[in-house]
């Protein structure tokens, strides 16, 4: 008897399927776009090959989401300066009107035919223990899955994709810190589906160790660790938080409690109203502040963890100072924000300030004579320690902020936007970043997992 969900897997399974006319033209534009890349690499004065690779390569990727990524691998032996100005140069002929961009060293990117094209230099190891730059493993990555991966199989990963992208924990980037799509390949395989896979997340304590090919234990300090098939010194993992492997326990949860197709569409807020904002600011009796700056002209994968850094460092700021921050964000689109949420938005002039106790004579006295002429309530004696009430540094969280804004530990190029300016908002003003962050805010006041 078909149970609830795996009826709704039917259905997610079909509705993540590429359909014939999909995958026909996808192969016809990748046939060409090889053949146009061998045919500018062949008068380089090396020896290439072309090989594809992600999930047009191994058949996961999902309708309306083809990306073509194509590797051209290099002599293992090149310097790496030929290898980057070769795989430039190919770039250039096959994609003209392509960009060149930065990760480890540069690639080019472009569309050909409708599609989004990588094409990505690497060098030709003979295996991924061997790799001299990180994409020098996708090939074999392509390699394994391919060997590994059956039809059905293929088709539980789309679905899980499609789970996963639908509660916004995919993606390997470090402003998602989610699920690669090699490490969602490699879960289904391990677990020889979806659901079985989602069962035993329902059920994991981590840390949860993977280790797909047997290579022996590692010391990895992950919540989840999958140990690469290709590569034993490599968790497929490391990208994925805390936060969002707990999410996805907690939808996989949800899933087999209350089996539904709604788990697998995106439920995106519309942006926060002004009205709303209103009346999430009185109902709560906060005073939430918000940095405002221009966002620093860097890469995500630079720019987001650079945000995260300085936001966790000026919340425990704050925190340090006595304002308990309640919660705290970052966001980024043409202006860079971070928002902290204190519960106390202003304290009293004086703070307790607990000394050493009495029977430590050098370090009492030290304390003792530091207090004793100035103008602090005390010293005074109290279950056996000195105390004084001194004046406190700060009085409000939104002085505290701004007085201690540079003496953090901040993100480089968040401190040099920074400094080149930057609006602080306090309180109902929060409303003027309806406009930009008006679907971040929605987030940040309709919270959930």
């Amino acid at each position: 008897m078909t149970d609830a969900l795996t009826s709704v897997l039917a259905t997610v399974r079909e509705r993540t399927t590429p359909s014939a006319d999909e995958r026909e033209r996808l192969a016809d534009a990748t046939d060409r776009l090889v053949s146009r890349t061998e045919s500018a690499a062949a008068d380089l004065p090396v020896e290439t090959d072309v090989v594809r690779v992600g999930s047009t390569a191994r058949g996961t990727w999902l309708p309306g989401d083809q990306d073509v990524d194509l590797f051209v691998r290099f002599p293992p032996g090149l310097p790496r300066e030929d290898l980057e100005s070769m795989g430039l140069e190919v770039g250039r002929a096959v994609l003209p009107d392509g960009r060149a961009e930065y990760a480890e060293h540069p690639y080019t990117t472009g569309e050909f035919d409708g599609y989004d094209v990588d094409l990505v230099p690497c060098f030709r190891v003979e295996s991924a223990t061997e790799a001299r730059s990180a994409v020098d493993r996708t090939p074999f990555h392509t390699e394994y899955v391919e060997r590994e991966l059956t039809p059905d199989l293929a088709a539980d990963v789309r679905v899980l994709k499609r789970f996963l992208t639908a509660r916004g924990v995919y993606g390997s980037d470090l402003r998602t810190e989610g699920f690669s799509g090699y490490l969602t390949e490699l879960l289904v395989i391990e677990f020889g589906g979806f659901r079985p896979l989602i069962e035993a997340v329902a059920d994991w304590h981590p840390p949860v160790e993977l280790d797909p090919e047997s290579h022996g234990a590692r010391d990895f300090d992950d919540p989840l660790v999958v140990i690469d098939p290709t590569d034993p010194e490599r968790n497929v993992a490391a990208v994925l938080s805390t936060t969002n492997l707990a999410r996805f326990q907690h939808h996989a949860r949800a899933l087999l409690d209350d089996p539904t197709e709604e788990p697998f569409a995106p439920d995106d807020p519309d942006p926060l109203s002004h009205g709303d904002l209103e009346t999430h600011l009185a109902r709560r009796g906060t005073t939430p502040l918000a940095l405002r700056f221009s966002a620093p002209d860097i890469v995500d994968d630079q720019l987001y963890p650079q945000l995260e850094k300085s936001r966790s460092n000026l919340a425990d700021e704050l925190d340090r100072h006595g304002f308990s921050p309640l919660r705290s964000a970052a966001f980024a689109a043409d202006h860079a924000l971070v928002l902290i949420e204190p519960e106390r938005d202003s304290l009293p002039a004086v703070e307790r300030h607990a000394g050493p106790p009495v029977h430590v004579r050098d370090h009492a006295d030290a304390f003792y004579e530091k207090y004793a002429e100035g103008d602090a309530y005390g010293p005074f004696v109290d279950e056996g320690r000195y105390v004084v009430e001194r004046e406190r540094e700060y009085t409000s969280a939104a002085g505290c902020l701004e007085g201690e804004l540079f003496s953090v530990a901040l993100g480089p190029a968040v401190e040099r936007a920074l400094e080149s300016g930057y609006d602080l908002l306090v309180g109902d003003e929060l409303l003027d970043l309806l406009p930009e962050f008006g679907v971040e805010l929605a987030r940040y006041y309709g919270p959930s997992p």
